[in-house]
């Protein structure tokens, strides 16, 4: 992040939104936008954005996978046949 090009505050984003724009497709860094001195807003192009939730999800998928492994070294797992009768059981479905 350039602290001198990518803070600013809103008045001079609302004066030159065009070229705010230009410049956030560009570099494809977020904006910060500040109101009386005070970082209030981020702002980034859409095509950035969608590279952030894509790095989230995996993020999520690896923590997930992560978790599931040490549960499986802990000893906290079982058998998928023990869990599908159990719901059978519970919920009374034939079989």
């Amino acid at each position: 992040m350039d602290i001198v090009r990518d803070i600013q505050p809103l008045t001079s984003f609302r004066r030159k939104s065009a070229e705010a724009v230009r410049r956030l497709k560009t570099t494809r860094r977020p904006m910060v936008l500040t109101i009386n001195g005070k970082a209030e807003l981020v702002v980034q192009d859409a095509a950035a954005y969608q590279r952030l939730l894509d790095i989230a999800a995996q993020a999520d998928a690896r923590e997930g996978i992560r978790q599931g492994l040490e549960d499986v070294s802990q000893g906290r797992t079982r058998p998928a046949r023990d869990v599908f009768n159990a719901l059978r059981r519970e919920y009374g479905i034939p079989r």
